[in-house]
């Protein structure tokens, strides 16, 4: 056997963890190992799609949601940014996507998410019961709320995972190939509630969302991350509608929130449509951006 097929020794602060690889026991930021944190800095997040997968718990009651999130994704995320008694905080809930993923992350994380609608909270109870997940805190309220609840205002939290409506993207109407595709122009939008992000104008939503997220920060222990999903619009002619970089400038506005990095998530579960056939080139947007930011000191 040559010196480098030879198997590494843990050192003075390693625990071996067989086939999980060697844990540093300095480790302030998770409970994961050198192999499975080098799995998570790749830049490019695969997943695929499988509505009896553990990876979609009880998709066919959080469907009713325009956009949820795998609970394994959710998951991933959360085992990175915590240890095993973490307390994450998800102030736009939506079907519960975050939650689950807490419940699958196991030891004794805590978790708690803000959601305006009621349907989906009732879509995430139902999955709670109907799978035997232990069900976390989900608040009803509109998160601009959310210093009102002590479950809130007197915790501090390791992490910060949200998924934003983004303006009024749910709500515009379908054109083109996809009203072909679709067989209408209806669009389904989040709720109907004049507060809820995802029916702003662009123009007052990064400032309401920016708000939002302050409330967050204040929430956040230092050093603590906070990790937001986004998905660029289609560009229009006199604007590229880059998101997720006008998001980074408009959450780096909050003092103390650096931004350190993205994960560019690859839905498989998406389908291709030929938009834009056979006039111009218009993408099919397969990918969605994790924007990681830290709190610093």
């Amino acid at each position: 056997m040559s010196k480098r097929d030879e198997p590494k020794k843990p050192g003075k602060y390693g625990v071996d963890m067989g086939d999980r690889g060697i844990y540093d026991t300095r480790n302030p930021l998770n409970d994961l190992t050198g192999k499975e944190w080098l799995f998570f800095t790749n830049s490019v997040w695969i997943t695929g799609f499988s509505p009896t997968a553990k990876e979609n718990v009880g998709l066919k009651y959080r469907k009713i949601h325009p956009s949820p999130k795998p609970p394994a994704l959710m998951c991933d995320i959360i085992k990175f940014f915590t240890k095993s008694d973490g307390k994450i905080l998800d102030p736009f809930c939506g079907v519960g996507g975050t939650l689950l993923g807490a419940a699958l992350a196991g030891g004794t994380r805590t978790a708690v998410g803000i959601e305006l609608e009621q349907k989906y909270i009732d879509a995430y109870n139902k999955v709670c019961e109907k799978e035997g997940i232990e069900k976390k805190t989900m608040l009803h309220d509109d998160s601009m709320n959310m210093m009102n609840h002590k479950e809130v205002s007197e915790e501090t939290f390791d992490l910060i995972l949200a998924d934003p409506p983004y303006s009024d993207m749910m709500g515009k109407k379908r054109t083109g190939q996809r009203k072909k595709l679709y067989n209408d122009d209806s669009a389904t939008p989040y709720t109907d509630k004049e507060v809820d992000l995802g029916n702003m104008e662009e123009k007052d939503f990064y400032e309401a969302l920016r708000n939002i997220m302050q409330l967050c920060f204040n929430r956040l222990k230092d050093k603590g991350y906070m990790v937001v999903f986004c998905k660029d619009f289609q560009p229009e002619p006199g604007n590229p509608h880059l998101l997720h970089a006008d998001i980074i400038n408009e959450l780096t506005k909050i003092k103390g929130l650096e931004y350190r990095g993205m994960r560019i998530w690859h839905d498989q579960a998406m389908s291709l449509f030929p938009f834009g056939y056979p006039y111009s080139f218009t993408m099919n947007q397969l990918h969605q951006y994790i924007l990681i930011f830290r709190k610093e000191g």
